[in-house]
């Protein structure tokens, strides 16, 4: 649940009409979080692959950028610092995409879902960062 100050805050900003109602991101994000667990430790099953630890590394610095966004954009209110963020975000899901190909193809595949949505977080947050600058 959401504090004030951030209900506020967030329901104050000028969004684009195809924003999705807020009770839409609590289950699309528990199901992401959910694959992504899944794919991390199908590929952490594989741990004597050399490929392994790229890739579970890759897979740390998406979880990192992706806990960035989210200070940058709820703590700091800056959706500018956290476009920037989430356009990296978008890069380091798509490596770990082809980086967890490489030990188990479907554990890449289950984090297609999670590129999608971030793509569509990107938009958002653009259009949001531009309606409100």
């Amino acid at each position: 649940m959401a504090t004030p100050a951030l209900s506020d805050w967030y329901a104050k900003l000028n969004k684009p009409a195809w924003t999705p109602p807020n009770g839409v991101f609590g289950p699309v994000w528990t199901s992401l979080y959910a694959s992504m667990g899944f794919a991390a430790w199908m590929v952490w099953l594989q741990r004597t692959s050399r490929n392994v630890t790229p890739a579970l590394s890759i897979f740390a610095i998406q979880l990192i950028l992706n806990v960035a966004w989210s200070g940058l954009f709820f703590g700091l209110h800056s959706s500018g610092a956290a476009l920037l963020a989430i356009v990296a975000l978008w890069c380091a899901i798509a490596a770990t995409i082809v980086s967890f190909r490489r030990v188990v193809t479907l554990a890449g595949w289950i984090l297609v879902p999670y590129l999608a949505w971030v793509s569509f977080a990107v938009a958002l947050n653009f259009e949001i960062w531009r309606l409100n600058k």
